[in-house]
């Protein structure tokens, strides 16, 4: 009954034209005041299954629903709260890549650690000698424009970094894709097959399907047809001999890619105020807009909205050096162990209203403000650590004033 209510409110509320406004009605959702808000204008046909992933995406699987035996977290939104990003309650552990040669531990149950199982499973645990580290859940809101940024445009500002006099150097991370995903009409791939990725810590996956299913597959032990097998224990010394009825139908799990390719791009507050027109000046002087960049701009998507528009996300969606203070000794496709992707800023104000009104900033939480993370910054971006640190206290309260407006 509350599936097809909430159904039925998406249909009012999503097919209302522009809509320029959120509805606190959407399930754990914060309105444009606080924080991120629904989709962007949909067909009201769009809408219903955009209400349907909305639904689906923060559901809680159970072991009737197809949880386990391993997994992480019992739904996207507890990773994913509001849209926003994760928590360390639900961090992920990834391990056994230690160079751009490949995972040699596939066989004990990498890339990932799922670290719940249901009763009467063994607990999982990462083998000896595999070098782990940790991930939190990056921001979910505007990741469908993200996908739609031409690779022509990921290279030209790989290219731009050539000559840059700070030492920025950043790259696309190019890996395997899965035969379930199609490669994007304007994709570049490398003479050796490979492809540009740009989603996830190392941008090691290529599209919003294979982050989903993945997701579905690594982080709830819940099977598709795109990944039919359970998570492996090597400690359970057996191996699915073969593969698993789907746990989650293929149209549940297009309505969950669908739900986030549609989500609008986190809003920026009081971009006129002075304090925070300084603080985005000072952000460029320092030399931070070379990789987290301001604007891009989308390609052709046959989602009207997303299709050729300006965006506003700060990143470059390339992996950076960030220096040995953040070389965790693990790596995914061919970025190196130090290497991990500019991370989107916009969405950064509202952070801590789904870390618990904590912070926890990089990509496994260790910076507990943005003074922190911003100081942590190595290799690549030192030159700009260095800066900040050196600017007045108000050019310093500007650039936090500017960057909590994201």
């Amino acid at each position: 009954m509350r599936k097809k209510t909430t159904i039925v409110l998406g249909t009012i509320i999503f097919g209302i034209a522009a809509f320029t406004a959120c509805s606190k009605l959407l399930p754990q959702m914060i309105n444009p005041e606080n924080g991120l808000c629904g989709p962007v204008s949909l067909s009201n046909t769009q809408s219903v299954f955009f209400a349907q992933g909305n639904d689906e995406f923060f559901s809680i699987r159970t072991a009737a629903t197809g949880l386990g035996p391993y997994f992480v977290s019992t739904g996207c939104g507890t990773c994913h709260s509001s849209d926003n990003r994760g928590h360390p309650f639900t961090i992920l552990t990834r391990f056994g890549q230690t160079d751009t040669t490949g995972n040699t531990f596939l066989t004990q149950g990498a890339p990932q650690l799922q670290n719940a199982n249901l009763p009467g499973f063994l607990p999982q645990q990462i083998p000896s000698g595999a070098i782990s580290s940790k991930f939190i859940a990056p921001i979910t809101a505007g990741v469908g424009f993200l996908e739609l940024i031409p690779d022509s445009a990921i290279l030209a500002m790989a290219a731009s970094n050539e000559s840059n006099p700070d030492g920025v150097r950043g790259h696309p991370n190019y890996n395997s894709i899965p035969s379930y995903v199609t490669p994007f009409a304007n994709a570049i791939p490398r003479s050796d097959g490979k492809y540009i990725c740009r989603f996830g810590r190392k941008a090691a996956t290529y599209d919003l399907l294979q982050q989903v299913a993945t997701a579905y597959n690594h982080d709830m032990g819940i099977t598709s047809s795109f990944l039919p097998y359970n998570p492996y224990n090597y400690l359970d010394q057996t191996a699915p001999a073969s593969p698993s009825t789907p746990e989650v139908d293929n149209t549940t799990l297009n309505s969950v890619v669908f739900y986030v390719t549609c989500l609008q791009t986190p809003i920026q507050r009081n971009p006129t105020d002075s304090m925070v027109a300084r603080g985005n000046q000072v952000f460029i002087n320092i030399g931070c807009e070379t990789c987290h960049k301001q604007t891009l701009n989308t390609g052709y998507s046959p989602i009207s909205a997303l299709s050729y528009q300006t965006i506003n996300p700060f990143t470059d969606l390339l992996v950076h050096d960030m220096g040995p203070g953040l070389d965790d000794g693990y790596t995914e496709g061919n970025a190196k162990t130090s290497e991990w992707r500019t991370t989107p800023l916009w969405g950064l104000g509202f952070a801590s209203n789904v870390q618990g009104g904590n912070l926890y900033l990089l990509h496994d939480g260790r910076a507990h403000s943005i003074p922190q993370a911003i100081q942590l910054h190595g290799g690549e971006a030192a030159t700009s650590a260095g800066r900040f640190n050196n600017l007045s206290q108000q050019d310093k309260n500007a650039l936090i004033s500017f960057l909590k407006s994201l």
